[in-house]
């Protein structure tokens, strides 16, 4: 699990909706998973499917040292999570003052 702090020179993708953006593919139970987190807390997302945008996995590749680790969750405020645990991902949306039920 990694929980990245972002890098100055790291793009940033312009986040829609809370600002929230999970990149992942279906096919990942991991991004399963946080998806399903985040939709029972309440917490709206944009989801990236790199399957069907292969052209978006330079900003996962660009926050995790040039690898493809998925979820990718990237937040409002340019901080992102990569792979993580439902406690990290909790924590973080808590620190972040995003209202969860």
């Amino acid at each position: 699990m990694n929980d990245s702090a972002q890098r100055p020179d790291a793009p940033v993708a312009a986040p829609v909706g809370t600002g929230i953006l999970v990149y992942g593919a279906m096919w990942c139970s991991d991004c399963r998973r946080s998806k399903g987190l985040l939709d029972r807390l309440g917490v709206a997302y944009s989801w990236v499917d790199l399957e069907a945008e292969p052209d978006q996995v330079a900003e996962v590749t660009s926050r995790n040292e040039g690898r493809q680790r998925i979820p990718t969750i990237v937040f409002g405020d340019g901080s992102w999570l990569s792979e993580p645990s439902d406690p990290q991902l909790r924590a973080r949306l808590d620190s972040l003052g995003i209202t969860t039920r």
